[in-house]
């Protein structure tokens, strides 16, 4: 019995803390849920950008012309067809065009993604079939016997296909980031993204009529929480164009980054009621703000485990800003070195099981094998992930965020988690967000926003709640933290922010 070295608190708590609600989910196929809304209510706007807009009447309608031309070409249930395309309703029309299809859809932004990367992607993906606008066709590095489809020249009308779909297929691949080397594709099922978004929390509340902001990289999977997370609920999606803001101002749920949601201004968006962000730590002055307007979500999860798999809704008053719960149908286990599960309040690897586990990364056994287990604590064959994410629950069974494994790093000797000096900083007076970043094995530098914080008094700060060694070099006040492509802190341009001042004071 896995459970036997804990006591028999230990034990009950584990398994009540570590499982989310059983609960059924409608519909597993998420091109159907938007196709019943098709049905329903036509006439409904589906998306908007930059004055275009488009019907669920249109959109199922142009979808599925364009399912039935991707399967003339050959397309079939199992397949990848990439989606390289920049943030317009023509992507919307392509996404649910090739779900139709039983394929998967592949996502990059065709403006931002260097053509080495693309050509891994299709390589790694095997989309004989790439998507894209005439107006960027010549970015797509398109190999010998693929085909290239143009989104803005509307197939002909043909009924959509009957094509045999089931949970377990494909919904999309997405592409890791590769900060830490080459992009890893991570296959999720409809099952996989069903679970998140057709359940509560996932849901968030999305009616029909509801304005959802596009705002997010479509090669980001937190991408397909505003996208799917409201077409499925009949939403409507306000897709940005160059100015986030703009499209946040007339909004009611934000899915975001808490870089992203931190360039915004909580009183310039006056219809929001509902706010989302995962990605990466959110400093918790920024959860505060929104939470005292909007219901406020702070989740956490990789992409490997849909999305996100704990949710928590934040109380300003609370003691502590925590990642929440298990979402519906998953569960998280908080294990030692040797997958053992700790007593509650010790910290450990946080381990994500249950319906949010995906399918895999493709052709790379390896390290499936790294990431991915049997889960010893759900009958079935089930698999459980690995998510580096270091937690413990709360004794009132909340999980605590405690950074990343790989945020753990040595300065003089010593442990130090990175993500805990930044939090220390943002505790400091005037300071909104912090970033701190090991510069060598001696040095610790940290970046506060706004540019008007106090780098002596945030340096104090950390001296007073941490050892020596957590206190930072240098402590740099900016006005806005650079963001990479996917709406997180871009710390490589801040290492060469850094590295060029030193040059330059040298």
């Amino acid at each position: 019995m896995p459970l036997r070295h804990l006591t028999p608190h230990d034990q009950r708590l584990f398994r009540q803390y570590g499982r989310g609600p059983t609960v059924p989910v409608p519909d597993p196929l998420l091109h159907h849920a938007v196709a019943r809304h098709a049905t329903a209510t036509p006439h409904a706007v589906a998306a908007e950008h930059q004055g275009a807009r488009i019907t669920y009447g249109e959109l199922d309608r142009y979808a599925g012309a364009l399912a039935a031309r991707l399967v003339r070409e050959g397309v079939r249930p199992g397949d990848h067809v990439g989606l390289f395309v920049r943030r317009s309703i023509p992507m919307l029309v392509g996404l649910l065009g090739i779900l139709k299809t039983g394929a998967a859809y592949v996502p990059q932004d065709i403006g931002l993604a260097p053509p080495a990367q693309l050509t891994h992607v299709i390589r790694t993906a095997r989309t004989r079939v790439v998507l894209t606008v005439a107006e960027h066709a010549h970015r797509v590095p398109l190999p010998d016997g693929h085909l290239l489809l143009p989104l803005d020249e509307p197939a002909p009308y043909a009924p959509a296909p009957r094509v045999r779909v089931t949970g377990d297929d494909g919904c999309y691949v997405l592409f890791t980031s590769g900060t830490t080397g080459r992009p890893n594709g991570v296959k999720v099922t409809h099952r996989n993204v069903a679970n998140l978004l057709l359940t509560a929390p996932g849901g968030l509340g999305v009616r029909p009529g509801d304005r959802v902001a596009q705002l997010l990289n479509i090669a980001f999977d937190m991408a397909a929480w505003e996208i799917l997370g409201c077409l499925t609920q009949g939403g409507t999606l306000v897709i940005r164009g160059k100015d986030p803001a703009a499209a946040a101002r007339t909004a009611d749920v934000l899915v975001a980054t808490p870089t992203v949601l931190s360039g915004l201004d909580p009183a310039a968006c006056p219809r929001v009621r509902t706010v989302a962000v995962a990605g990466e730590p959110c400093p918790r002055p920024l959860a505060d703000r929104w939470a005292r307007r909007a219901a406020f979500f702070n989740c956490c999860g990789p992409t490997e485990t849909t999305i996100v798999n704990t949710m928590s809704r934040h109380d300003p008053s609370a003691p502590l800003l925590t990642i929440g719960r298990p979402t519906p149908n998953n569960t998280v286990y908080v294990l030692d070195a040797d997958r053992r599960p700790l007593p509650i309040g010790e910290v450990g690897e946080m381990w994500a099981g249950g319906d949010c586990v995906s399918a895999g990364y493709l052709g790379d056994d390896a390290l499936n094998a790294e990431r991915y287990a049997p889960d010893p604590f759900l009958d079935g064959g089930r698999r459980m992930f690995r998510t580096r994410d270091l937690g413990r629950w709360t004794p009132g069974g909340e999980l605590e965020h405690l950074g990343r494994t790989d945020d753990q790093v040595k300065v003089r000797g010593f442990r130090v988690e990175l993500d805990s000096v930044s939090s220390v900083l943002e505790s400091a007076a005037g300071c909104t967000r912090a970033v701190t970043l090991r510069r060598d094995a001696r040095t610790l530098v940290s970046f506060v926003c706004p540019a008007d914080v106090d780098p002596d008094a945030a340096r104090r700060a950390v001296a007073d709640a941490l050892p020596y060694y957590c206190v930072p070099e240098q402590i740099l006040p900016l006005n806005l933290l650079p963001e990479t492509d996917r709406g997180k802190v871009d710390k490589q341009a801040l290492l060469h922010m850094i590295e060029q001042r030193v040059a330059v004071a040298r």
